[in-house]
């Protein structure tokens, strides 16, 4: 009767001491997780070439928080087993105090010390369920904020593959050596050759020319949707006919711009939508060091953006 008494307070230390070190070791993992999921945040910008890297970004975030998930899952189960254990043992003990009640003394402050445990180790994974319960949630957010950018993106991209039809459709009368239609970067750029604008050296556009803007024009009236850019582009031969209001070939694409401008407008584009620039000589598409080449630079590109509000406001209020 001695040697059992002897070996049970040992038996209990152990028991309590492995615990002990179980749950501050929990604790400890916790908060580190804690710290890393409120250190998160996502800077988001308002231009539609950066949108798409953002997404990208979220969705390496939507990765590492169903990592975060299953990390805190498996603390869950460990802290459950842990529980379960020491249940099991609570329950020995329980068993061994009713054979041994005339040794209560020391047993009952074991016994009490383990429900202690007990009760610390239910407290623990009361908070664990409920940090588990908040990043299911926030991770069902994300996921439903991830779903609804990928559906705008998808529509603008639709979006921008039927407007470059229109824009198509309504300029096929023209030669591909006046003119072209492409999508660049969510973008519709419609490029249009010098020789179908404009004589050298001048800013007023050429019957053949009013005729193309009037037939775009046809398509981007009553369309308040898009942004309109007018860029004028020029080779680097510096222009031969200067004046008070004309210097340089920088002037000269403002103001060749400026003209495609309003013919537009003229024709019912919705002048709140439209831009003119100029862009000189400085963003050539072929080194300017042979005739055909310096008249690929002397171009005006009209580019066309689907507006974003909508999928920027998504992105301002992650």
């Amino acid at each position: 009767m001695k040697i059992k008494h002897f070996y049970l307070p040992t038996l209990l230390f152990i028991v309590f001491a492995m615990s002990s070190c179980v749950a501050q070791k929990e604790y400890d993992a916790l908060a580190s997780e804690k710290t890393t999921l409120e250190n998160q945040k996502a800077t988001l910008e308002e231009q539609m070439d950066i949108a798409n890297e953002k997404l990208n970004r979220l969705e390496v975030q939507l990765a590492n928080l169903s990592k975060d998930k299953d990390a805190l899952q498996s603390d869950f189960d460990i802290v459950d087993k842990e529980l379960k254990e020491v249940k099991s043992e609570y329950n020995r003990i329980k068993q061994l105090y009713d054979n041994l009640l005339s040794n209560s003394g020391q047993l009952n402050r074991d016994l009490g010390k383990q429900q202690q445990r007990l009760l610390a180790i239910e407290d623990d994974l009361e908070v664990e369920r409920k940090k588990n319960e908040e990043l299911a949630e926030d991770l069902s957010k994300r996921e439903a904020r991830v779903a609804e950018l990928e559906r705008l993106i998808a529509e603008k991209d639709q979006a921008v593959q039927q407007l470059k039809k229109k824009v198509t459709d309504a300029l096929l009368n023209f030669s591909e050596g006046d003119l072209s239609v492409e999508v660049k970067n969510g973008k519709v750029y419609v490029s249009l050759a010098e020789k179908l604008l404009f004589g050298s050296g001048s800013t007023k556009v050429d019957t053949k020319g009013v005729t193309a803007l009037k037939q775009l024009a046809g398509v981007l009236s009553g369309n308040s949707d898009l942004n309109v850019v007018v860029e004028g582009h020029t080779d680097n031969v510096p222009i031969s006919r200067k004046s008070q209001y004309m210097s340089d070939n920088w002037d000269l694409s403002v103001m060749r711009a400026t003209s495609i401008v309003k013919i537009l407008v003229d024709n019912g584009v919705n002048p709140k939508i439209v831009t003119a620039s100029g862009k000189g000589e400085y963003i050539p598409i072929a080194e300017n060091d042979t005739a055909e080449n310096k008249a690929l630079n002397r171009r005006t590109e009209i580019i066309l953006t689907p507006k974003l509000d909508e999928l920027f406001q998504i992105l301002e209020n992650y």
